[in-house]
C-alpha cells in the first residue's frame, strides 16, 4: 500500500476517534427524531457509513 493511502486512512481514524468521542456525542442528544429514529443513532450510524464509504473508496483506488 502506498504511503499516501496509509496516511488517508490514518487521519480517517483519527477523525472517527474525535468525531464518535463522548463530548461531541452528546450534542446530538436530543429529543428529535430524523426518519424515524432518534438523533443520536442517527449521528453515530451515518458518520460510520461515511466512513466505510470513504475508506472503500480510498482502498479502490490502491487496487486499480
Amino acid at each position: 500500500m502506498k504511503k499516501r493511502h496509509e496516511q488517508k486512512l490514518i487521519i480517517l481514524s483519527l477523525g472517527l476517534f474525535l468525531l464518535l468521542n463522548v463530548p461531541l456525542l452528546l450534542i446530538f442528544n436530543t429529543d428529535g427524531a430524523v426518519f424515524g429514529v432518534p438523533v443520536l443513532y442517527f449521528s453515530i450510524f451515518s458518520i460510520w457509513f461515511l466512513s466505510i464509504i470513504i475508506s472503500f473508496i480510498v482502498l479502490k483506488k490502491h487496487y486499480e
